[in-house]
């Protein structure tokens, strides 16, 4: 027995024992708290949802049966968006250690000054990465969501050498600060809250010379992966225990496969057991397995309900403009899925050509892109107008 499953069971006969919410959730599964001894065991709990979250404290407010403590014993609430009410993390929280790890193996340290420009108003983003740098030994700029321009003041006056925010917050600081001829000397920036395209992320690399770390987070489980280079992939840290599932069936999905990104905590105050985060990941894991969590790496494509199931396989409409991305000529792409002989998908491409482009190297090139990304086959390409230029993924099957 690893030392990742002794906590996992400690966690769950914790939570079984002082969680009403997550009592009730196991009894109604028909688990028994010493049955989940691995984390494979896991996949016998049901997922968690915001949803379920959110109308738990609806109906019993303020935290609906999920804290495991007194109230007494919670030192920060947040109020995220939902409304969902969240503890913030106790200072012994082993949360803190992992993204403390994280920081310091990207290149952060004892003598950097950071401004944090996330918001420390009622959500826990400003407070999460306070807290984690803090106890890394740097300096940290509370700047929260200020203008841009006092922003640059302190940046400027204070040495900042370090930035955690969003990155179109950091773009903007950056071209603010060209603007006006400002030397700063940041140098490295931690980025979250909204994804990072490739082009803006080589802008910032390339043009401003900043080394940019991004990461994937939630409002009620902190950092989960990093992303320290090019490409789409985000390493996963070692814990708290992340799986990507079938939202179907709660079953983890194979490498190369989409599914949702699912959680467990370790987190006493307010244990998460298998808590679905909503976004859907495609998983990566190069021993599967055998690979240990930090090896594993995700790539976001979206969030649940946005996503169509084609043949058993998820599409989302991030997958497909990622895999048309990869094909010189194409304008813009669409997917229809239909089912002529109400069995089988049958899913059709519609394309917008870019001018002087060839359909046939076109069309070779999308299936191509789409298998490999989506991990689906398409049965046609068409070049006729697109159904819905609002709609990537349309979905034309009947289920009566």
């Amino acid at each position: 027995m690893t030392m990742k499953e002794e906590r996992l069971q400690e966690i769950v006969q914790h939570a079984y024992d002082h969680s009403p919410a997550f009592r009730e959730r196991l009894d109604g599964a028909g688990v028994r708290p010493d049955e989940i001894k691995s984390i494979a065991d896991l996949s016998r709990v049901p997922v968690f949802t915001k949803d379920e979250a959110i109308a738990r404290q609806q109906a019993d407010p303020p935290f609906g049966g999920m804290l495991a403590a007194p109230l007494s014993a919670v030192s920060h609430f947040f109020f995220s968006p939902g409304p969902l009410y969240e503890p913030g993390p106790t200072e012994d929280d082993h949360a803190w250690g992992v993204a403390v790890a994280m920081l310091r193996e990207v290149g952060f340290g004892a003598g950097d000054v950071i401004l944090n420009s996330l918001s420390y108003h009622l959500v826990p983003a400003g407070y999460l990465f306070d807290g984690a740098f803090t106890r890394l030994g740097a300096t940290v700029i509370p700047a929260g969501t200020g203008p841009t321009e006092l922003q640059l003041q302190m940046a400027r006056d204070l040495n900042a050498t370090g930035f955690v925010g969003t990155p179109s917050f950091l773009l903007g600081l950056m071209q603010k600060a060209a603007e006006k001829g400002i030397a700063l000397k940041l140098r490295r920036a931690v980025t979250t809250a909204e994804p990072l395209p490739p082009a803006l992320r080589q802008t910032l690399v390339g043009q401003y010379g900043l080394e940019v770390i991004n990461t994937y987070a939630t409002a009620e489980l902190g950092v989960l992966a990093v992303n320290t280079g090019e490409g789409m992939a985000m390493r996963l840290l070692p814990e708290p225990i992340i799986q990507v599932v079938d939202p179907d069936t709660g079953a983890s999905v194979g490498p190369g496969e989409t599914g949702e990104v699912v959680v467990t905590n370790f987190n006493r105050l307010y244990p998460l057991i298998r808590f679905g985060t909503g976004d859907l990941a495609m998983n990566i894991d190069p021993r599967p397995g055998e690979s240990a969590q930090a090896e594993r790496a995700i790539i976001l494509v979206g969030r649940r309900g946005e996503a169509v199931k084609v043949r058993g396989m998820f599409l989302h409409p991030n997958q497909l403009r990622f895999a048309a991305a990869q094909v010189p000529g194409v304008s813009a792409v669409q997917a229809v899925v239909t089912r002529p002989d109400g069995v089988r998908d049958h899913l059709a491409l519609r394309v917008q050509l870019a001018e002087g482009a060839n359909e046939a190297a076109v069309a070779e090139g999308l299936k191509g892109a789409v298998q490999g990304v989506c991990r689906v086959r398409v049965d046609e390409v068409g070049f006729d107008m697109l159904e819905d230029r609002e709609s990537v993924v349309v979905d034309r099957r009947e289920w009566n």
